[in-house]
């Protein structure tokens, strides 16, 4: 994908969203479902991987960096910087397996406290593997309950028959652009180190009101 630097951007705001939980899980599948229509068993991502999409949403043209983590633990060196400035954190577990749900208070949720640099970051809890609903483990209420108490919002989905998995994004997405910090940080205008991209030099429509 081509772009020339010092050129308008092709965008209203660059979003920043991270998918983490345990290996496993399907965040690789969610990613690649969202981002190319397609869906595939894929082997355990090594380190971080990242895709982007452009998707407009609430009348804005956004262009989403997607970064997708390993889940486990021998690549968990690289932390800290999965997290800084995302704008919108994705929580994944299988409802087929309950220690994927629990690691979520257990381990995911201590690193959003821990790493997160944005207090208004806006979560979202996603049950996927819908699709095997009769080896469901983990009710869809445990994961309502769990949304509550952690100020998360709440889907399951099915990477596989890609069912609710635009509504995950779009609904994350909806989220942050309600939220005035996480704008500010996502326009167009400002300097962004994701992609190393020059700010524009002028660029009138970014001083309109939202």
């Amino acid at each position: 994908m081509e772009s020339s630097s010092g050129a308008t951007p092709e965008f209203d705001y660059l979003f920043k969203l991270l998918l983490i939980g345990d290996s496993g899980v399907g965040k690789s599948s969610l990613l690649l479902s969202f981002t190319s229509d397609t869906f595939e068993d894929l082997s355990p991502t090594i380190g971080v991987d990242f895709k982007v999409k452009h998707v407009t949403v609430g009348g804005k043209k956004l262009k989403l960096a997607i970064w997708d983590t390993a889940g486990q633990e021998r690549f968990r060196t690289l932390t800290s910087s999965y997290y800084r400035g995302a704008q919108g954190i994705i929580m994944v577990y299988d409802v087929t397996r309950r220690e994927t749900f629990t690691n979520l208070s257990d381990i995911w949720g201590k690193e959003i406290d821990l790493y997160s640099t944005n207090q208004d970051c806006i979560k979202m809890l996603v049950g996927n593997k819908v699709d095997k609903d009769g080896e469901r483990v983990v009710s869809k209420k445990e994961g309502i309950d769990f949304a509550r108490e952690y100020g998360c919002l709440f889907i399951e989905c099915s990477a596989k028959t890609r069912v609710n998995v635009e509504q995950c994004f779009e609904e994350l997405v909806l989220k942050i652009l309600e939220t005035p910090s996480l704008l500010a940080e996502g326009s167009a205008g400002v300097k962004k180190n994701i992609f190393k991209q020059k700010p524009p030099e002028s660029d009138a429509s970014t001083s309109s009101c939202c």
